[in-house]
């Protein structure tokens, strides 16, 4: 088969909808060799993340000249996708181009979240405008619309009157890398290079309030002192709201213990694989990839009881309400002191995390471009 992607995040999002992007392609490829993947994108950038796709048989990156690239991903990419001769074009992040159905190529979308209307205060008046025109129009205009769980599933149905029939949930794996585990020598250098504590909790994700790394500064501050240990937290993001958790953390006496820290991602499973706890008691997610992050690495998991989160962490990791402080708390004490608990929540958060493993989504999309080819 002659498959085409939108890969602008897979070229230049390093983050969430970029990793999806990325262990997706792979995994396709790995797979399924024998099919021809054309990468589309109004820029490529080559960075470590993205040198595979470079120079492989297995894909074919396509971009525009940079006079083209203004509207070439929603519009000018028609001509190349008929000129590829395509069996079907895949929507990784929420779009597809107008007037796809002109080019008689089938196509799908993946809709990740609908966070816009949920929290539409987060983003400008006319961003909001913009995700609405896009997101609806690639469900009204995808011949299949694949949620990764099924709160977004529930959503898309809700915000977009998107039929039941016409989506299918395929839940997302993540990276190999968080699989293997590490050894203690590489441990060893990791906490060197990042001067990690020798006991500490996680928090990996964007520094936002949605996010509510407040609310894990607040159920610290709640723990007995003798469980009060460092917190170190990997993302990037708003400066604003870091300096409104540093400075709630002072008022609470726990300033010192927040360890701020930019990870690269290749060490980035050493860390997970070092923490005592990991910690996402997020208000709202399309579905959570650190979580499976790191039920993958065998760290115990405290999360929310909202949104997709559920469905990510699984029946044996402790879920919260994320505006509760004292439950967080509760929960992470729990964690920390209760050895058996412990055991439990590793060993089956592994074997939960076995229905996230590459080999049986990408089956799964494989499946679902051949039917759609046809």
């Amino acid at each position: 088969m002659h498959l085409g992607f939108d890969a602008k995040r897979l070229f230049n999002n390093f983050t969430g909808l970029g990793n999806y992007s990325r262990t997706l392609l792979r995994n396709l490829a790995e797979a399924a060799p024998e099919n021809a993947y054309y990468l589309y994108s109004p820029k490529a950038e080559r960075q470590d993340e993205t040198e595979h796709f470079f120079g492989n048989p297995a894909y074919q990156v396509i971009t525009p000249p940079a006079s083209r690239r203004l509207l070439w991903r929603s519009w000018g990419v028609k001509r190349e996708i008929s000129q590829h001769r395509l069996d079907l074009f895949h929507g990784l992040s929420h779009e597809l181009p107008l007037g796809i159905r002109k080019t008689g190529v089938p196509a799908v979308v993946t809709m990740h979240d609908l966070i816009y209307r949920h929290y539409p205060n987060q983003y400008a008046t006319f961003d909001n405008y913009v995700y609405q025109q896009k997101f609806s129009y690639a469900c009204e205009n995808a011949d299949l619309v694949v949620a990764i769980s099924e709160s977004t599933k529930a959503d898309v149905q809700k915000f977009f009157g998107t039929p039941s029939e016409k989506i299918r949930v395929i839940y997302q794996s993540c990276d190999v890398r968080f699989m293997l585990e590490r050894s203690p020598s590489a441990r060893e250098e990791i906490a060197d290079r990042y001067k990690l504590p020798e006991s500490f909790s996680l928090y990996v994700g964007s520094l936002i309030e949605r996010k509510n790394l407040i609310g894990i500064v607040e159920a610290l501050a709640l723990l007995p002192e003798n469980l009060r240990h460092p917190l170190v937290i990997v993302g990037g993001g708003g400066a604003a709201y870091r300096k409104k958790v540093e400075q709630r953390a002072y008022e609470l006496g726990v300033g010192k213990l927040l360890l701020f820290r930019k990870v690269d991602f290749d060490d980035l499973p050493v860390v997970y694989q070092m923490a005592e706890t990991f910690l996402y008691p997020s208000f709202y997610e399309g579905f959570g990839i650190p979580i499976i992050e790191a039920l993958n690495s065998g760290v115990p998991v405290i999360t929310s009881n909202r949104s997709s989160l559920p469905e990510a962490a699984g029946p044996d990791s402790l879920l919260i309400d994320p505006e509760d402080y004292s439950q967080i708390a509760t929960a992470w004490q729990k964690s920390l002191e209760d050895q058996t608990l412990r055991e439990r929540m590793i060993q089956n958060g592994r074997q939960y995390a076995k229905r996230f493993l590459a080999e049986p989504v990408t089956l799964q999309w494989l499946e679902l471009y051949k039917d759609l080819a046809k």
